[in-house]
């Protein structure tokens, strides 16, 4: 009864003041848009396996490591006032049985470790951004001071990164580097760039400029140059030194063709410069694909690799296990062949090296050397490499790879095999 009668008296109202008084909208405020947090991770099975040059047997547990990986990541592009966030956290359980001399790379530790922890600035005005923090840094912008993907998880470094577009076509970039967690070691094993023998070691870090262009089509071409300061001595190296080390790379790619040129110069005061060039040449056809590369490195103090892990080169002629042999005094082809089968690819590479008298000596060398002989200096080093790898699902990647290595100043040849399993959530 009070409610028909409240409406009658509303009713009233409106036509009695010519029915033009219009209803009140509610007022709807705009909500506040807030970035939400993204979540990630990927947890891996790693296996491999050596027969030590004969003096061991595949799969016994004296030359065989095997780990579980599992990594977190979150990361918010604009937590706020437009600076973005990002963390991970990696942790490895290892079969305790394995052999030190075989382990995944980080694989080093049963603990979890913060490998990325940084935070992100863009200022779209200048087309600059900025990432400060424990982060990966790639390959084609870091040729000495990258992030590797054959181990467990990719190794991670202490930086700065400011990279800026301002111009047509180019990208420009400054690091300075300030640590590094090796490939071999604890994942928590941040330290100075670097620490291992012949390695650039600055107690004051490492500057990096990069310039990529692309203003040529098919063509980009790539330019880096380091410094480090106050090096602590190191493999002969004087103490207090500085070193310097520029690199450049041209890249071709049509739709099916290939053709690059890489070379640059390691210069570390007090001691001799390391050169280094390499050519490429590639083509593809359907699900075919052959390539040939070739690449000489002369015989001065400083190994070419990448310096925050110790163990890959920038070369093309890299492959899964030839790095020592080519990184110092060495002559290398490598010629490979892929095809697209069962479901994924295959891959067929033969690795030569012609070594000088101040070559490394192999990976995976027990030291078991020809009489009178040495594992190290002139000789001859050869690999064949067979992989597959392929998607068994959507977030499943599978990996496997035997590998035949065979260094004359060595006894006797090996064989290795991996395997690993990846699951992206």
């Amino acid at each position: 009864m009070k409610k028909t009668l409240l409406l009658s008296v509303v009713a009233s109202t409106m036509i009695m003041a010519g029915g033009d008084i219009a209803p009140v909208e509610p007022v709807v405020e705009a909500p506040v848009e807030v970035a939400s947090w993204d979540f990630s991770g990927q947890a891996v099975a790693y296996y491999q396996t050596i027969d030590d040059q004969g003096t061991g047997d595949l799969f016994s547990g004296s030359s065989t490591y095997g780990s579980l990986g599992l990594q977190l990541r979150a990361t918010n592009a604009d937590v706020m006032w437009g600076i973005g966030a990002g963390a991970e956290v990696s942790a490895i359980k290892q079969d305790d049985g394995f052999s030190s001399n075989m382990t995944g790379g980080n694989a080093q530790t049963d603990s979890a470790e913060l490998t990325q922890a940084y935070l992100t600035y863009g200022m779209d005005s200048i087309n600059t951004s900025l990432k400060v923090g424990r982060q990966t840094l790639p390959k084609s912008l870091s040729p000495f001071a990258f992030s590797e993907g054959w181990q467990v998880f990719k190794n991670t470094f202490d930086a700065a990164l400011v990279v800026n577009s301002s111009l047509p076509n180019t990208t420009l970039v400054y690091a300075y580097v300030t640590g590094a967690n090796r490939s071999v070691g604890p994942i928590d094993n941040f330290s100075d760039i670097s620490a291992f023998p012949g390695v650039i070691n600055a107690e004051d870090n490492v500057h990096m400029v990069t310039a990529q262009n692309k203003s040529f089509e098919n063509l980009t071409l790539t330019g880096s140059y380091y410094f480090a300061a106050n090096m602590t001595s190191d493999a002969g190296i004087p103490n207090g030194g500085d070193t310097q080390l520029w690199w450049l790379d041209g890249t071709y790619k049509a739709e099916s063709f290939t053709v690059a040129l890489q070379g640059g110069q390691v210069m570390p005061d007090g001691v001799d410069d390391t050169s280094a060039f390499g050519a490429k040449i590639a083509g593809n056809l359907g699900g075919f694909g052959l390539a040939l590369a070739y690449s000489s490195v002369d015989d001065g103090v400083v190994p070419v690799y990448n310096m925050g892990t110790n163990v890959k080169t920038p070369l093309y002629t890299q492959s899964i296990l030839n790095q020592n042999t080519i990184s110092l005094d060495s002559d290398t082809i490598k010629a490979s062949a892929t095809m697209k089968a069962l479901g994924g690819g295959f891959g067929l590479h033969y690795i030569y090296s012609d070594l000088g008298s101040a070559a490394r000596g192999s990976v995976f060398n027990n030291g078991n050397v020809e009489a009178g002989g040495s594992a190290t200096g002139t000789g001859e080093y050869s690999e064949l490499d067979l992989t597959y790898k392929t998607k068994v699902s959507e977030n499943t990647t599978v990996f496997a790879g035997y590998v035949w290595q065979d260094d004359d100043r060595l006894v006797d040849s090996q064989n290795f095999l991996r395997f690993w399993a990846r699951y992206n959530f």
